[in-house]
């Protein structure tokens, strides 16, 4: 009998049939005022750089490109990282959290609780809330869907994209060799 392939394996290529195009999102989910400077903004995320190893979605806000989804695959779990740059392409103090999943998920969505690295960084930077995150990604091909989800206690934030609607690849994320401005 053939071995069925994981709910990781199917998110991931899912998620890399993607790789190369643009969807345009908007907040489904948000709490004010933490939330309130993406909700007059264009939302735009992009599938830019996949490999058998690591996935890298930019999301831009407006005109901030500093955000950067990265996941990779590990041994037995899905790693989601936040890599967030300055316009000058330096990282931000807060950058390179995230956390890895704790079991095989679903195929059409994954979670990753905060990771030890994330909760140190959060409390030197007084970001005690954070401690508590929870992320989640979803791809639904069937109803063309991908969204991206924070929640933690007092806070649930979401974007949701249209996959039946790619628009034009934005400039690359702050940071990237070929990122300009």
């Amino acid at each position: 009998m053939a071995e069925t392939e994981s709910s990781q394996q199917i998110f991931w290529d899912n998620l890399t049939a993607l790789c190369g195009s643009a969807f345009a999102g908007e907040m489904t989910g948000f709490s004010r005022p933490a939330d309130d400077g993406w909700l007059d903004k264009d939302v735009v995320m992009h599938v830019r750089e996949c490999n058998d190893q690591e996935i890298r979605i930019p999301l831009h806000v407006g005109n901030d490109r500093s955000r950067t989804w990265v996941l990779t695959r590990q041994d037995d779990a899905l790693r989601l990282k936040h890599d967030h740059r300055h316009q000058d392409g330096s990282e931000d103090a807060v950058t390179w959290y995230g956390g890895h999943t704790t079991d095989d998920g679903r195929a059409w969505r994954q979670t990753f609780p905060v990771d030890a690295f994330s909760k140190a960084l959060f409390l030197a930077q007084g970001l005690d809330a954070s401690v508590g995150n929870f992320w989640s990604m979803e791809i639904r091909p069937g109803e063309q869907l991908f969204a991206y989800e924070l929640v933690r206690s007092g806070r649930r934030f979401r974007a949701e994209f249209d996959l039946n609607r790619p628009v034009e690849p934005p400039p690359a994320p702050w940071g990237h060799d070929d990122a300009t401005e």
